[in-house]
């Protein structure tokens, strides 16, 4: 990787970053990064088990509320990822770095009481969502199983240690190169039966189910919609693969995250459109949340859908949990290992990364959706929201004292920013007011 500076006529110098240049004996080739590879990132790490949660945290506000709320938080995630990509770009270019990590950024500009803070959140959010994917990839798993050997329900603690340790174990003793053949056979599997189910559900929607409109309870399902459409982590990869050029960053990260969001909408339409209302008001106590998935996958809305729903909910989950383990894997190795660590301190990572979630979603198998609650309101709160409006009014403030050339990717100037921080501050405050009351 080798920066290369391009000088202009006023004597301004422009650091582009070529980060793939490859010698073959003769000359130097430039292969730039794919734009389409870098949304393809965004969106794959867009679309995960945070779609599973969506249609029961909806359906109390009905379709056209929780429509305009996906819209509202993915502008929100927009906004964010751009901000991040913004501060990453500049940090990149003042130091002459030719790759940096999120929290690397944060670090950068923040000090290192920010990177403990984001460090902090950083944990937290992942370690919740290993948990939510456990239990509810090993409940679906323990279903699936249960039916086809013809069996009572089996416990819930072996669903969930079943998928830890055939995952995981996968993982552990996979060589990389298989597990991404294997992810990329699992994402297509994700597509071909969300399709399926757009097109089956499709059929069941009921037009009184359209029409149902509850604004005032679509305050609850902001948080899980924020973790649905997370995909802040990776934007820092996406600006060095794309050499830090800043028109295809932003293409990129808008187009990734739009895919995503067409999904949900089309997603959350047809199963709110699928569920009858009677369905609804079968369960009526507030304490568990009522799930329209595990309805439709119980052949509530007839047999095939039920089959399509469990199959596109376990693959998506265990492609969620695929990059979660590994997004851990890193944030440990950069804590405890030197780069030399070899096969032996592979077992107490692996450890470190699944055994925590894997006992507390036996001992509490039904904390899927408390689970996304909570790292959507304190952690993507703090990472989508106030950490990247922090860096950016910092490092602006920086460059203008200093006179430096600054690329913000994001208009609006300090009210942007200020909105950013507003935003996550009420959602951390609201939940807190909801433990208070409960």
């Amino acid at each position: 990787m080798v920066p290369v500076k391009t000088v202009l006529k006023d004597s301004e110098e422009v650091t582009r970053l070529f980060s793939h240049l490859e010698f073959d004996g003769k000359k130097l080739n430039h292969q730039p990064g794919s734009v389409l590879g870098s949304t393809a990132l965004i969106a794959g790490t867009t679309v995960g088990a945070g779609i599973l949660a969506l249609p029961a945290v909806t359906l109390p506000s009905g379709i056209v509320p929780s429509t305009s709320g996906l819209i509202a938080v993915w502008l929100y995630a927009l906004v964010s990822g751009l901000l991040i990509a913004e501060v990453t770009l500049n940090t990149m270019r003042t130091q002459g770095r030719l790759s940096i990590g999120f929290l690397g950024v944060v670090e950068n500009i923040l000090g290192r009481l920010g990177a403990r803070i984001a460090g902090g959140a950083y944990l937290f959010m992942h370690y919740a969502l290993l948990v939510a994917y456990i239990t509810e990839g090993g409940e679906i798993l323990g279903v699936a199983a249960a039916k086809v050997w013809g069996v009572q329900i089996l416990p819930m603690w072996v669903g969930t240690t079943t998928f830890t340790l055939l995952f995981g174990g996968i993982m552990y003793l996979g060589r990389e190169k298989f597990i991404e053949k294997l992810n990329s056979a699992f994402v297509g599997i994700v597509i071909v039966s969300f399709l399926g189910l757009l097109f089956l559900g499709g059929r069941h929607i009921q037009t009184t189910q359209l029409l149902f409109q509850d604004w005032s309870a679509l305050g609850s399902a902001i948080s899980v919609m924020s973790v649905a459409l997370f995909f802040q982590n990776v934007v820092p990869l996406v600006v060095t693969q794309l050499e830090g050029d800043a028109r295809k960053i932003r293409q990129s990260i808008l187009i990734g995250s739009v895919i995503p969001l067409i999904m949900f909408l089309a997603w959350n339409a047809v199963i709110l459109g699928s569920v009858s209302l009677d369905m609804l008001h079968g369960t009526s106590d507030r304490i568990t949340v009522f799930d329209p998935l595990q309805t439709l996958r119980a052949g509530g809305a007839g047999q095939w859908l039920g089959v399509l729903v469990s199959i596109f909910s376990e693959f998506a989950i265990v492609t969620s949990f695929i990059g979660f383990v590994y997004g851990l894997l890193d944030l440990f190795k950069d804590i405890f290992f030197s780069a030399k660590g070899g096969f032996a301190s592979r077992l107490p990572l692996y450890s470190l990364v699944l055994f925590p979630p894997m006992t507390l979603g036996t001992l509490n198998p039904s904390i899927f959706f408390t689970a996304l609650d909570y790292t959507g309101t304190f952690s993507i709160s703090v990472l989508g929201g106030i950490i990247p409006a922090l860096m950016s009014w910092k490092q602006r403030q920086e460059q203008e004292n200093s006179n430096s050339i600054n690329q913000p990717l994001v208009p609006g100037g300090k009210v942007t920013l200020i909105v950013m921080i507003g935003v996550a501050l009420a959602m951390m405050g609201r939940q807190i007011m909801s433990i208070y009351h409960h």
